[in-house]
């Protein structure tokens, strides 16, 4: 069973490492960082999310997120990470390797977010390169799957610098910002991932 990646990951709490950034699950003492870059962000992330629950930013629906955080991750379904720069300890944004399959396909969704002021300084580039050789190595994936808006040109753009590449177009593939929106969708193998660091 191993072999196809059944059992679950030795380390329920992996900490990934990237050029000037670090990524590692979100903890209770993270929420004042996260509410704020999150709030701060909000017009910023709005048209490229799924809409935001009222409760988003409570404390109340961060220690849900915690929560479900561990049990994706213990059962081997999700892996949520936080962004922080290196030298500062700033948080950045955050990262998910989700969807995880196993058994014969052994791929996972990737899904990102950068608070508005570190965006468009590479620094996401530099954590998804870092998050995919996780992925690879460490979770022993075959592919990792993205889709973005077509009007997202620099999510796409950053997507293909890190190797992905473009398979196909889904119309209606989600519900973000409360309207059903086509999207482009584009895929890693493994072993084509390009180092950044």
């Amino acid at each position: 069973m191993a072999l196809f990646g059944l059992a679950k990951t030795a380390d329920p709490q992996p900490l990934v490492r990237g050029d000037g950034l670090y990524l590692r699950p979100a903890v209770a003492a993270d929420y004042a960082a996260w509410a704020q870059l999150r709030e701060q962000s909000r017009a910023f992330l709005t048209p490229w999310e799924p809409s935001w629950p009222p409760d988003d930013l409570t404390r109340a629906a961060f220690r849900r997120r915690l929560r479900r955080q561990t049990e994706d991750m213990t059962r081997d379904e999700s892996f949520a990470f936080l962004i922080f720069d290196s030298t500062a300890d700033e948080l950045l944004g955050g990262l998910t390797l989700g969807g995880v399959r196993r058994g014969v396909a052994q791929a996972a969704t990737l899904g990102y977010w950068m608070g508005a002021p570190h965006a468009g300084k590479g620094r996401m580039t530099r954590a998804v390169a870092a998050v995919a050789r996780f992925g690879f190595d460490t979770l022993r994936l075959h592919r990792i799957e993205a889709a973005c808006i077509p009007e997202n040109a620099p999510s796409i753009a950053l997507l293909e610098r890190t190797g992905f590449q473009r398979e196909g177009f889904a119309r209606a593939y989600l519900k973000i910002n409360d309207a059903w929106r086509d999207h482009i969708l584009l895929a890693l193998l493994e072993g084509e991932a390009k180092r950044l660091d």
